[in-house]
């Protein structure tokens, strides 16, 4: 698809104090798996070179984290002083070689609070950068409320002049419609210089990555833009109520695969199941059903309602209802509950009946 080599860097070095929480940021969980891995699968349709995440508060953590869970070629880079976007991304490009003006080389940036991003968005968006052979492309959205956003201000032709933070917007710059999701593509080469020529001249007095757009057109470079085709995509998580609204989103989207696969879900709505999630074919998820983390559920079995499944495998043709369980074992063609209780450790074997209040008796010793 691409021209000319791609990187990428996501940034992900920022607290998120309104998360209120003493987890890093990019490792709330959504669905199962931390928020930053999904901004890692939006690249999966871009042969890329190189990935590298900027951490910052918590590093070591989410450092760990992400070696423990993603491709462990994905390199890091640590903003030590949290000086804004434009000081991250100066601190990313400090382990790239320096750009040859001549080689063409492109540059990926997003941020690690957009988990919802499609990875045909990204694929699009480097694809109309590279068409275009321009400078700089952001992808923008357009929102009935942009409140809360930088503005996209476009200049003669409608070309792309600067992007302005709400905090710093005049009264006409607030009222345009059409926002920065903070994903660019950038020429690589162009972009150490215009990081230079930043200034913290702002209303949070730091170095704002979207000052760069400023720069590039203001020397004269082409600036190009992509509207998201879903501004939903584009959502950034930023407290526990944008989490919640993004939890959703993928909720629906994993039930819809699934139902696409041939699972069958009485009630979707009331259906709950993580994307680490393992489903076959032709089984039937009852309203009230939670399956959580490394959990297998066999051809044909029968879920619900209201069962709480956690690293659990589940046989083909098993029924199970009104059960809890955890890092437990349901053999094939065996049927558990109403009301039981699965600790980890436990064994149901094939076609065993567990009978309602059901808890697995456990030998005890004594010295």
């Amino acid at each position: 698809m691409t021209t000319a080599p791609v990187s990428a860097v996501i940034l992900a070095a920022g607290e998120g104090s309104r998360m209120r929480s003493t987890r890093p940021k990019p490792l709330h969980m959504l669905c199962g798996r931390p928020m930053l891995l999904y901004v890692l699968d939006a690249l999966s349709e871009v042969p890329l070179e190189r990935v590298v995440v900027v951490v910052g508060h918590g590093a070591e953590r989410v450092t760990k984290k992400v070696q423990e869970l993603a491709d462990p070629r994905i390199e890091f880079v640590e903003q030590r002083v949290q000086r804004g976007t434009g000081d991250a991304l100066s601190v990313a490009l400090t382990i790239f070689p320096d750009a040859d003006p001549d080689d063409g080389d492109d540059l990926l940036v997003l941020p690690g609070d957009t988990p919802l991003l499609q990875p045909s968005t990204i694929s699009a968006l480097v694809a109309l950068h590279q068409d275009a052979d321009a400078a700089a492309t952001v992808l923008s959205a357009e929102l009935a409320d942009p409140t809360g956003y930088g503005r996209v201000v476009r200049g003669r032709e409608g070309r792309v002049a600067r992007i302005v933070e709400e905090r710093d917007a005049s009264p006409e710059e607030a009222a345009i419609t059409e926002v920065n999701t903070s994903i660019y593509c950038f020429r690589r080469s162009l972009l150490a210089p215009a990081l230079r020529r930043l200034t913290p001249d702002n209303a949070q007095g730091e170095y704002y990555l979207t000052d760069v757009i400023g720069v590039l057109a203001d020397a004269g470079y082409r600036v190009g833009s992509m509207v998201a085709p879903n501004p939903v995509e584009t959502n950034g998580v930023n407290d526990r109520r944008q989490l919640a609204t993004a939890e959703a989103v993928l909720r629906a989207r994993t039930n819809a695969r699934l139902l696409a696969e041939g699972v069958t879900m009485v009630d979707p709505t009331r259906t709950y199941v993580d994307t680490t999630v393992t489903i076959g074919a032709d089984v039937t998820l009852f309203p009230g059903t939670l399956l959580q983390g490394r959990t297998v559920i066999g051809e044909g079995a029968e879920i619900g309602p209201d069962v709480h499944l956690v690293d659990t495998v589940v046989g083909p043709g098993a029924r199970v209802q009104h059960t809890v369980a955890r890092d437990a074992e349901v053999g094939a063609d065996a049927s558990v509950g109403p009301y039981a209780v699965l600790s980890p450790g436990d064994e149901v074997p094939d076609g065993a009946v567990t009978g309602p209040f059901y808890t697995a008796q456990r030998e005890t010793h004594r010295d």
